[in-house]
């Protein structure tokens, strides 16, 4: 499943809020074992479990969109659009912030 995030923010500080997103993400979620790591300089790869179950996806920053691509399994297709918001609504918040200047 494919989804954006808007932003206006520049490249760098879009990765930073990424990285403040999943460290909150996998704190507040550590019973699914998140795991986010950058590929490359615009693209991260992150993957949680669910029910002995992986879900995996790809996170690429563009100049006003952070896209997210996550593979859900048949078995949680029906879950997928509340993964998509749980996932969106950290990175919201992050971006929130850093288009108010609190990081900097």
């Amino acid at each position: 499943m494919r989804h954006s995030v808007n932003h206006t923010l520049s490249p760098e500080l879009a990765k930073k809020a990424l990285d403040k997103a999943f460290e909150a993400y996998s704190q507040r979620f550590e019973r699914f074992d998140p795991s986010f790591g950058w590929r490359n300089d615009s693209e991260a790869d992150l993957s949680f479990s669910v029910k002995g179950k992986s879900l995996n996806g790809t996170i690429a920053v563009k100049p006003s969109a952070i896209d997210i691509d996550l593979e859900v399994p048949l078995i949680f297709r029906m879950f997928q659009k509340q993964a998509i918001g749980v996932i969106e609504k950290e990175i919201r918040k992050w971006i929130d912030k850093a288009e108010a200047g609190e990081l900097a």
